[in-house]
Formats: C-alpha cells, sequence, structure tokens
C-alpha cells in the first residue's frame, strides 16, 4: 500500500515528496474531483491525504471518501494543543 497527497499548494507538495509521497497539486473543484477519481481507482493507493482547505471548501466531495487531512500552510482551526488533547482523550489520562 502507498500513500498519495492531493494538496492546495506547491509547499505542502515538495514536503511530502521529499518524504517519498506521490501526489498532485489542483486548485479547482473539478481537478479535486479529477485527482480523487484517480486515486479510488488505484488498488495500491491505501491513504489519500488532502490538505485541510478541501476538507472546509469540499466537504461533500471529501467525505465520500477514506482520507487524512494535514495541516497545512493556510493554518488551522485546531487549538494549538490539538495533539496533546487528542491523545488525552484517546488514553483517558491528562498529559
Amino acid at each position: 500500500m502507498r500513500m498519495y497527497l492531493i494538496s492546495d499548494n506547491i509547499d505542502t507538495y515538495t514536503g511530502m515528496r521529499l518524504s517519498g509521497v506521490e501526489g498532485v497539486v489542483v486548485h479547482e473543484r473539478e481537478e479535486l474531483e479529477e485527482a480523487l477519481s484517480f486515486v479510488t481507482g488505484q488498488p495500491d493507493i491505501g491513504i489519500v491525504l488532502l490538505t485541510e482547505k478541501f476538507g472546509r471548501d469540499f466537504p461533500e466531495l471529501v467525505n465520500e471518501v477514506k482520507s487524512v487531512e494535514i495541516p497545512d500552510r493556510h493554518g488551522s482551526g485546531r487549538s494549538k494543543n490539538f495533539i496533546t488533547d487528542y491523545v488525552s482523550q484517546a488514553i483517558g489520562l491528562k498529559l
């Protein structure tokens, strides 16, 4: 299984490429639809990474596929302690 990134910016795309993750940069709804259609047709792609902007702008498209949204240069609507809070909830202990 491999991962595939669908990004709205070249910075995130470049960083993920440096770590060995293939992907594409798209900006318009139609481009996102094409990219999602491509990845869902690839049996060897097990994880689709999407920048958060797509989840905010096109939730109806993003929710159709199992995906992980990753923070990008546009920032995040999450609190600065998001990861600590998430781990605390998951294990039931305050860190």
